[in-house]
């Protein structure tokens, strides 16, 4: 790819969002090459300090341009896929050490998708080993840096993709989320990211029995009208509609503050959430407190055993492939401390999480006949420093911190129901909290419609953070302290 393309003009493309970068293309201002190789570019420049690529994808970016759709809304859009997806071309090693770097030669329908779409691939992006810690810091790298604060962690597991697009190197990044890991991502990174509900998009991955109650895939964008076009992209039915702005719609919104173990989240937060709540009440919308409709502490128990069986698939997995040698050599410690706790459960812990599975659909379908959306935090608190939620923090000690910080978002997977985290206001040390919406199975359109209203109401596109990848000068987010006025 060459198109005499200049870092400086790379830089300009990458403030645009998708829709914007494929109009060039479409309206003949740039060749339909330009996109990704502006991508790489930049990905070439900011990749040392940021780190949140696993694996760069030239070549597949090179072939698929050869055999691009003829027409298509993204044609030639560059995007990134998380390292636990197969991609024809790209190995997958979701970010372990057990993995080889062999080349996947087949995908499932979720990528045939973006690829018929028109869409690019330009790479990989980092995440914690095999997804099941809430911090991209994986022993195999890349340690993927929150653009906001190098220092802070831009939460997982879809951690690279967040910072990647929050940095600006690409607009639309693949995530994945089994417990929160689109949702805190976006919110420690200040994007937007939405968890599509059970049964809304097409085939991800291979078939197992509990990633596909849990597991929802999306692309991560700065703009809901990216999101709102990956969600239809990608959605079972080809021919649904995208969302194209907000509704008329005057929606019931409950407000619950509290963690599913009833945790009081951070003051800064709690003053987000606030602000979050007051804003949709100023729209002409009714905001009322609520509590959860579901026993929170069974929920959260269930997905902590349902978490562990998970590792533990992923040690009985890797065993025979070790050839003798030590497993601490193949995987880190907590995806072991996790495996060793799922062998100290009774079995009847299968009963209980297959119970939450069946239970909660219909205890939050009622729910929602009360009020149309809930509205929560993401996370307990703002994005932590890097370390604090590491695979080699002890478990005793990494296992309580981790999950009462991520208190919210697990019963969303359990229940089967689509959230989306929006990022409005930021922590008083500058760093982004996501306010989160949810609704009821198939009610995506609605959340969407929120999202687009909300974004007219409190603009954040052009809100960049200190490292990114655009020459754009770095921007706050509009506080979460209290207002004087």
């Amino acid at each position: 790819m060459n198109t005499e393309l200049t870092l400086s003009d790379a830089r300009a493309l990458g403030r645009l969002d998708a829709h914007a970068q494929a109009a060039l293309v479409r309206d003949g201002e740039l060749p339909v090459e330009a996109l990704a190789e502006a991508a790489l570019m930049r990905i070439e420049a900011i990749e040392p300090s940021l780190q949140s690529i696993s694996h760069r994808a030239e070549a597949v970016a090179r072939r698929e341009l050869q055999a691009l759709p003829a027409s298509g809304l993204m044609r030639g859009v560059p995007w990134l896929a998380k390292d636990s997806l197969d991609y024809p071309g790209m190995p997958t090693t979701s970010c372990s050490r057990s993995r080889t770097g062999r080349t996947i030669e087949q995908g499932y329908a979720y990528a045939d998708r973006l690829r018929q779409a028109g869409l690019v691939a330009v790479g990989k992006t980092s995440m914690p080993e095999f997804g099941l810690l809430a911090s991209t810091e994986p022993l195999a790298g890349p340690v993927t840096r929150n653009p906001w604060s190098p220092a802070h962690s831009p939460a997982g597991s879809s951690g690279g993709a967040g910072a990647a697009v929050a940095a600006g190197l690409v607009p639309l990044a693949h995530g994945s989320d089994g417990g929160g890991s689109i949702r805190t991502p976006a919110s420690c990174c200040g994007i937007v990211g939405l968890k599509p509900g059970r049964d809304s998009t097409v085939r991800v991955r291979a078939r197992h029995a509990i990633e596909d109650l849990l597991v929802s895939d999306s692309l991560m964008s700065r703009t809901v009208r990216d999101t709102a076009w990956g969600f239809a992209a990608a959605h079972r039915d080809p021919a649904r509609p995208v969302v194209q702005g907000a509704s008329r719609e005057r929606l019931r919104i409950a407000v619950v503050d509290h963690g599913l173990r009833g945790q009081a989240p951070h003051p800064d937060v709690t003053n987000a959430i606030r602000r979050t709540a007051d804003l949709c009440s100023s729209l002409g919308h009714h905001v009322q407190a609520a509590t959860w409709p579901v026993d929170g502490d069974a929920a959260l128990s269930a997905f902590e055993d349902l978490w562990s069986h998970l590792a533990a698939d992923c040690v009985d997995a890797v065993r025979p492939l070790a050839g003798g040698h030590r497993l601490e050599d193949h995987l880190e410690p907590w995806t072991l401390a996790l495996a060793e706790r799922a062998a100290r459960l009774p079995t009847s812990a299968l009963e209980h999480i297959y119970a939450q599975f069946a239970r909660l659909p219909a205890t939050l379908a009622e729910f929602f006949t009360r009020f149309d959306l809930l509205l929560s935090p993401v996370l307990g608190a703002p994005p932590p420093l890097l370390g604090r939620y590491g695979p080699g923090v002890p478990a005793a000690t990494l296992m309580p911190d981790m999950f009462e910080w991520i208190a919210y978002t697990p019963l969303h997977n359990l229940g089967g129901i689509p959230a989306i985290s929006l990022p409005l206001f930021q922590s008083t040390e500058g760093l982004p909290i996501g306010s989160m919406f949810s609704a009821d199975r198939g009610q995506e359109d609605r959340l969407l419609a929120l999202a687009f209203e909300l974004e007219a109401a409190c603009p954040w596109a052009d809100r960049w953070p200190a490292l990114n990848a655009t020459g754009a000068a770095p921007t706050p987010h509009p506080s979460t302290a209290p207002s004087h006025d």
